[in-house]
C-alpha cells in the first residue's frame, strides 16, 4: 500500500511524543490550574517536537518539516537548565539523547514547504494542555499539495471505542485508504465514519474554547441557521476534528475573530485533522467552498475553516453567505 511507511513512523513518533508530553504534565503542570508561566508547555513542546524530527530525519532524510518550534532559544547560556529538563525527558523515549542532539533534532523542524513535506504542531492546544484538559499531537505528510498521511494523538479525549470508553484516542488517515480511531494505549485500530445528521444525539457542533481563536456570536448563528440548537461543545486543539471525524458532532467552524483581522491559520493547526475527517466521509472547506491549500507556506490563504459529516456543508456556507 501507498504511503504505508509513512504512516508507521508517523504513528510510532506521534506516540512518543505523546508520552513525552504526559510526562510533562503529570510532572510540571499543577493540578487544575491555568498557569501564566508556560515553563511545562514549553518543555514538552520542544520534547515532542525533538523525537518526531528524529524519526522523521532517519526514516525520510529528504523530506523537510515544518514545525512550529525552533530551538533558538534553547542554545543560550541562560537556557541550559531547561534544555537539560527538556534532553531528561526526550531520554525517556530515547535513552541516548544528548543536549546537543536535542537542539539538532528540533531544528530539524524548521524546513520550508515543497512538493513532499511534513507539518508538526508538538502540542496543538497549549492552554487545554496547561488545563489537564484536551490537546493533540499533529503530525501530517503532505505531497504535490494534497494531504497524504494524518495522524492526531489526543491522549486526553474520552471516546468510546468497540471495546469500551477509553480516555487517549490515536486517529489515523492515508488518502484513499479511510481514517480509523484507537487507544492510545493499546487496542486494535476501527474505521471510522461522520455521523449521519439524522442521529439527533450527535447533531451538535464544536468550537473553541478560546474565544480569540473565532468568531462564537457568528458561529452559533451558523449553526443555528444548520438546523444545530444545542449549544456547542468547546474543546482545544485539532481533537474538535477528531470529534467530527468519529461522528460525535456534525459539524466544526473556525471563522475569522474579530479580534485578529487579517489572521492567516498556520498550517500545522489543520492540516493532520483535515484529513482525518475527510478520509472519514466528511468535507473541510473555507468558508466560501474552497479548499484548504497547503501547497504554498506555512500559512493558509484562505479564510475561515468548515469542517462538517458533508451532508450538512453547503447549508453551512448557504448561511454564511446570508449572513456577510
Amino acid at each position: 500500500m501507498p504511503f504505508e511507511k509513512e504512516k508507521e513512523v508517523a504513528i510510532a513518533a506521534a506516540l512518543h511524543a505523546a508520552t513525552i508530553c504526559e510526562q510533562v504534565r503529570q510532572t510540571m503542570v499543577p493540578e487544575a490550574i491555568e498557569k501564566k508561566d508556560k515553563s511545562p508547555v514549553t518543555v514538552a513542546d520542544f520534547g515532542a517536537q525533538a523525537v518526531v524530527c528524529k524519526a522523521l530525519a532517519e526514516a525520510f532524510p529528504d523530506d523537510p518539516v515544518v514545525g512550529e518550534e525552533d530551538a533558538g532559544e534553547l542554545k543560550t547560556p541562560e537556557m541550559a537548565a531547561r534544555l537539560q529538563q527538556v534532553s531528561d525527558y526526550v531520554k525517556q523515549v530515547i535513552p541516548a539523547a544528548t543536549p546537543e542532539a536535542v537542539t539538532r533534532w528540533i531544528d530539524h523542524g524548521n524546513g520550508k514547504v515543497a512538493s513532499r513535506y511534513w507539518t508538526l504542531d508538538p502540542i496543538d492546544g497549549t492552554k487545554g494542555f496547561l488545563r489537564k484538559d484536551q490537546y493533540a499531537v499533529a503530525l501530517a505528510m503532505v505531497a504535490d499539495g494534497d494531504i497524504q498521511v494524518g495522524v492526531l494523538a489526543c491522549p486526553a479525549l474520552t471516546l468510546t471505542l468497540k471495546e469500551g470508553p477509553a480516555t487517549g484516542i490515536l486517529f489515523v488517515a492515508v488518502r484513499g485508504e479511510g481514517a480509523t480511531m484507537q487507544a492510545i494505549h493499546g487496542g486494535s485500530p476501527e474505521p471510522i465514519r461522520v455521523t449521519s445528521s439524522s442521529d439527533t444525539a450527535h447533531f451538535r457542533f464544536v468550537e473553541s474554547v478560546e474565544a480569540g481563536h473565532g468568531d462564537q456570536s457568528l458561529q452559533s448563528a451558523i449553526a443555528q441557521a444548520a438546523g444545530i440548537t444545542t449549544d456547542s461543545m468547546r474543546m482545544d486543539s485539532q481533537a474538535k476534528y477528531g470529534a467530527v471525524a468519529s461522528g460525535n458532532a456534525v459539524l466544526y467552524l473556525r471563522l475569522p475573530s474579530p479580534k485578529y483581522p487579517g489572521y492567516r491559520e498556520k498550517i500545522w493547526d489543520h492540516a493532520a485533522g483535515v484529513i482525518v475527517v475527510e478520509e472519514a466521509g466528511g468535507r473541510v472547506t473555507d468558508m466560501y467552498g474552497q479548499p484548504l491549500d497547503f501547497s504554498k507556506s506555512d500559512r493558509l490563504e484562505t479564510t475561515g475553516v468548515v469542517v462538517s459529516n458533508g451532508e450538512i456543508h453547503d447549508q453551512v456556507l448557504a448561511a454564511l453567505i446570508d449572513q456577510e
